[in-house]
């Protein structure tokens, strides 16, 4: 039983499939060490929840002079 030889289409296709498995695994990795960053600088990440925060409010008032 012999296979068939491979086609070229088959060749351009798996080279550009690697090339984008490639720019798939950097654009993780860009995530990531973007991610890590921000979670390891420790600084607090507060979202907008429509709750009063009375830290924000003391910052808030002292910028304003009181």
């Amino acid at each position: 039983m012999s296979f068939r030889p491979e086609h070229e289409l088959h060749r351009r296709r798996f080279s550009r499939n690697v090339g984008l498995g490639l720019t798939l695994v950097a654009f993780v990795a860009l995530v990531f060490a973007l991610t890590v960053v921000k979670v390891t600088r420790g600084d607090p990440m507060q979202a907008f929840d429509h709750v009063a925060r009375p830290e924000l409010e003391t910052a808030k008032q002292k910028e304003a002079g009181q």
